[in-house]
């Protein structure tokens, strides 16, 4: 991860985080364990809960606590009282609660909102770094809930051009393929949503071989799917003749009782979205006359006592964290630098000497400049030039009295 290493000299030297306590909710990984040492060496204090019980890397917990001093609290596979305990301690590590905060889909800040209230008063700021968390920060802005101001990190062309569509697509892909040993290969596989992820699904699966239907409630989303080639149809007409399904929303229900009813037998669900929501487990629970649990690792068998069997991949969770690794670490690596950065700009933005003394509360769009230094730094790692406009070129873009 050169980017993140390269920063990890600069942040020694400016030490942007001198004296804050950030408390962070994110997928404890080997990626992730470079991001909170990164904030370290920049001067933080840090607390780190998971975002996802089954992504959680034991050996990287334990690394981080014992070599690094990071207050860790999360374990693989801890049940959801416990996800939630684990996130309520990790906020209240610091004496007065956190200063900065960074998410990863949203439920840090929900507990900040309404468990852990009386923090509030000391945190300024914060990023997160998923669709799914940012759609629900902007619900709680726009009723006035949202306390401080939060870093739209995930909404950069940067990040969701190498995060979404990338390492989403390759990774998702990975994860059922790891799970299942299938061939997609022409079979009909369904990509619930095309946004940054959806497209980065559809697309992989199209070089794999399969006819890839999109759903979308989205109109110029599904015209562009339909403009790249992909057949769009509404899920009810897509379900009975699929056999590979993945969702990619941040919604609830996009596969619901009405669609499982219709299942091909021996469909595949996955579900690429943050939350175990899109995937309507407990109705698929009701259809069954059997489970068989772990049938091959992270693959449920749900026999739905009429002759057919859906294969759901990891009880509906992000498939490609719990089912494969995530993310390469070269997309971690942009992503993290992007949120990094965002961070150490939203810290000193929110110095009490500036006026005001914080940015409004409310969603905030990662400045520019700084989604174009973290590709930049990133070409640099890659040994890739690129040009430079000439002082006429300037002249030129700048000035409205030239003509033809």
């Amino acid at each position: 991860m050169p980017l993140l290493t390269g920063l990890m000299h600069r942040f020694a030297r400016e030490q942007p985080f001198a004296g804050l306590a950030v408390a962070a909710c994110l997928n404890v990984t080997a990626e992730t364990a470079m991001l909170v040492r990164l904030l370290r060496v920049g001067g933080a204090t840090v607390s780190l809960a998971a975002s996802n019980p089954l992504s959680t890397q034991d050996d990287i917990a334990a690394a981080l606590a014992v070599r690094y001093g990071i207050a860790v609290f999360a374990r693989a596979g801890v049940d959801r009282p416990g996800y939630y305990r684990h996130i309520e301690l990790a906020l209240a590590d610091s004496a007065t609660g956190p200063d900065l905060v960074i998410d990863d889909g949203g439920d840090l800040v929900n507990t900040l909102h309404t468990r852990a209230a009386p923090l509030l008063a000391n945190v300024r700021g914060g990023c997160e770094s998923t669709t799914t968390g940012v759609i629900r920060l902007r619900r709680m802005a726009a009723e006035g809930a949202l306390a401080f101001p939060v870093i739209a990190a995930n909404d950069t062309a940067t990040k969701r051009m190498v995060e979404g569509t990338c390492g989403t697509g390759q990774s998702v892909i990975d994860g059922i393929m790891r799970a299942t040993n299938t061939l997609l290969a022409g079979k009909t596989v369904v990509v619930a949503g095309f946004g940054a992820s959806g497209r980065g699904v559809a697309e992989r699966a199209r070089g794999f071989g399969a006819q890839v239907i999109v759903t979308e409630i989205d109109p110029v989303r599904a015209l562009d799917a339909s403009l790249r080639g992909f057949r769009v149809l509404p899920m009810a007409e897509a379900v009975p003749v699929a056999e590979v399904f993945v969702t990619a929303t941040g919604s609830v229900d996009v596969i619901g009782e009405e669609h499982i009813a219709v299942m091909r037998d021996g469909a595949i669900l996955a579900n690429a979205g943050h939350f175990d929501v899109e995937i309507d487990v407990r109705a698929l629970a009701g259809f069954a006359a059997a489970i068989h649990r772990d049938v091959r690792p992270h693959v449920d068998a749900y026999d739905l006592g009429d002759g057919r069997t859906v294969l759901l991949l990891a009880e509906g969770r992000v498939v490609n964290l719990v089912a494969a690794e995530g993310h390469p670490p070269e997309v971690m690596d942009l992503a993290f630098g992007i949120e990094a950065l965002a961070l150490a700009w939203l810290a000193l933005n929110t110095r009490p000497e500036k006026v005001g003394g914080k940015l409004a509360a409310g969603v905030h769009e990662v400045p520019e400049d700084i989604d174009a230094e973290a590709a930049r730094l990133v070409l640099a790692t890659m040994g890739t030039s690129i040009d430079t406009l000439t002082p006429a070129q300037l002249s030129y873009r700048e000035s409205w009295r030239i003509g033809s």
